[in-house]
């Protein structure tokens, strides 16, 4: 089940481009993330300043700063956003689906001990990918097919 396109019907499953509009903070490349999965992700407290369309993710796993917009200089941290996203230090807990809140654990946990190895399987076992609402729940605001894989990946070693 290599095609992400399967993974689940109403999710966002655009490819990732990295651009070059770098992170205010960082300096890191960031990618290119939708107003709507910014403003479905920072608390309630920082709706108001989501503002203008070009919004990007730091990659930077050891960055602060979760979304900033190349325009207006606006940013987000990682307090002031609903969820850990999982490639940001210290994230707790660490997400592999963001809409059915199954946990990398979770899914390492169902290849170590029942055996799963494609993310078909992991999907059974754990419930992933059932709710598909990617847009507005993931932090990259696509399906979450490639973060499940890495955790297979992971659980596999």
């Amino acid at each position: 089940m290599n095609n992400v396109n399967e993974c689940c019907h109403e999710c966002n499953t655009q490819k990732i481009d990295q651009t070059k509009d770098n992170c205010p903070v960082c300096n890191k490349g960031g990618i290119s993330v939708s107003k709507v999965t910014v403003e479905h992700l920072v608390t309630d407290d920082y709706l108001k300043l989501v503002d203008g369309e070009q919004y990007k993710i730091c990659m930077n796993g050891d960055c602060s700063v979760v979304y900033y917009n190349v325009d207006n200089g606006v940013r987000f941290l990682k307090e002031q956003v609903k969820v850990p996203v999982w490639f940001k230090k210290d994230a707790d807990p660490k997400y592999a689906c963001y809409c059915s809140e199954v946990t990398e654990g979770q899914v390492i946990e169902a290849v170590v001990k029942h055996g799963a190895k494609t993310v078909k399987e992991i999907n059974a076992i754990t419930g992933a990918m059932k709710n598909p609402n990617c847009k507005e729940n993931n932090p990259l605001g696509v399906c979450c097919h490639k973060i499940i894989q890495e955790a297979i990946d992971k659980g596999l070693k």
